[in-house]
Formats: structure tokens, sequence, C-alpha cells
């Protein structure tokens, strides 16, 4: 599950994971976070999602990081921006408007890049992760972000041994073993969406759920 794998995924087309609409648990719940205007929000792991241009579109500055420079290119294309490009040691920088991507590893980004992201935005990002790749991005990358710091995080719950991921489930337990050290945690919707995704159902899965949570960062 390295870089190369995600890369080569975009190099075929192999991007089932991508959704062809805004995310609906995202239009529902984003207020729940009660950001103020122009708050900066991070997208990890971004892809050429349109949460992103949906997130831009209520007033926020959004930074998203992206290891595939075809997700990049394509996002700006679809969204009709034309974004100016820049390179720094993080890697391949696209801005557009309010929209920031950095073409490069978010596990590299440090602690100045994140400083004023008040939100995180987190869909598909986790459920990506395998462990302990899971434990270094929120013991590491998350712990670069600031104090106060709020989060939306969606996750998929299925039984582990019916599907091999990407994407990979993570249940209310591991959810809070990941995150309770260090951020405050509460699930703010769980459902059953089985019989909207036959993709699951056809590899052998037979129970699958997707949860909601909210998150915000505790001073140290």
């Amino acid at each position: 599950m390295d870089a190369a794998f995600w890369r080569q995924r975009w190099e075929e087309g192999r991007i089932g994971f991508h959704r062809d609409r805004v995310m609906p648990l995202l239009e529902q719940h984003w207020p729940s976070l009660g950001l103020a205007p122009g708050s900066r929000v991070f997208v990890p792991l971004c892809g050429k999602t349109l949460d992103m241009a949906w997130l831009a579109s209520r007033g926020h500055r959004v930074l998203g990081v992206e290891l595939s420079r075809i997700a990049v290119e394509q996002l700006m294309a679809e969204n009709g921006l034309v974004p100016t490009i820049h390179e720094s040691p993080l890697g391949t920088h696209f801005v557009a408007g309010a929209i920031e991507i950095i073409c490069g590893d978010a596990f590299a980004l440090d602690t100045a890049t994140l400083a004023d992201c008040m939100a995180v935005y987190d869909r598909a990002a986790l459920i990506a992760l395998p462990q302990p790749m899971r434990d270094t991005y929120v013991r590491e990358l998350h712990a670069r972000l600031p104090a106060g710091c709020r989060e939306l995080l969606i996750t998929l719950e299925y039984p582990p041994h019916e599907k091999a991921g990407p994407p990979f489930p993570v249940d209310a337990d591991e959810v809070h073993r990941l995150y309770d050290r260090d951020w405050q945690v509460e699930c703010i919707e769980r459902r059953d969406i089985l019989a909207a995704e036959p993709g699951f159902a056809a590899e052998g899965v037979t129970a699958l759920h997707t949860a909601v949570w909210r998150l915000e960062k505790q001073a140290s």
C-alpha cells in the first residue's frame, strides 16, 4: 500500500472510490463543525473529489494533498480551474482561487503548512490506509494540526475477513483507539448502506455501514 500502488490506480483509471457528485454526508453534516467563514480546510488524500469545490463554494480556503498528478490535473480541468503551479520541498503546488493542492506525500507535510488549518475533511483517507499506516496518519500527521481544529471523518464498517481493502473497515473501537488521546470524539450518524453498494455485496460482504464522526483537537 505504497505511493506506487495509488499512482498505478490513477494511471489505469481504477478509481471506483471516486464519486461523481458531492458526498451527501458532507452536505448534511458539515454545518455541525460551526466553522468561521474563511477557515482553511485540510483534505488529505483528496483525489479529484468534487467535495473540494463544494467546500470552496461555502467560503472556505481548501488545502488538499494528493500523490497522483493525474488526479490533481483532472480535478482542475473538470472544475474549469486554471492553476498557477510552483514547486516546494513538499511537492508541486497547484493553486486556483481558494483551492490549493499539493501533489506530494501527505505524511511529509509540516506543522507550518498545517498551522492555519482549522478543519479537516476525511472521507477517503483513513479508510484507504492499512495498519500501521493509520497509526502514523493520526499520531504524526494529525499531531501537526492546531488545537481547536475540527474534523468531519467518514468511515466504513464491514466484517474484515469478507473483503480485502482498500477501502479498509474502521469501526468505532478503532476510531476511539486512534483519536481519544488528543481529540474529542463524537459519532453523529451511523447507517446501513449495503443495499446502496452492490459492489461490496458482489464481493461477499454481508454487512456494511458508514459512520460520521465529529472530532475536535484538544489543547495539549
